[in-house]
């Protein structure tokens, strides 16, 4: 698995944490999901970012 797909696989990990965690009315897990999906967006970008510079 790349890192691209690695990261798209964490990135619906985490968005459904935080759907279950709202559906839940956890609004800790909900949080936690959130966050750990923006570190899955940024980690998207950084090999978007690293696969440019390949080419």
């Amino acid at each position: 698995m790349s890192a691209g797909e690695k990261a798209k696989t964490e990135q619906a990990e985490r968005k459904a944490k935080q759907t279950l965690g709202r559906a839940l009315g956890n609004d800790r897990m909900a949080a936690e999901g959130q966050a750990e999906k923006s570190t899955g967006d940024a980690r998207e970008a950084k090999e978007k970012t690293k696969d440019a510079f390949k080419r």
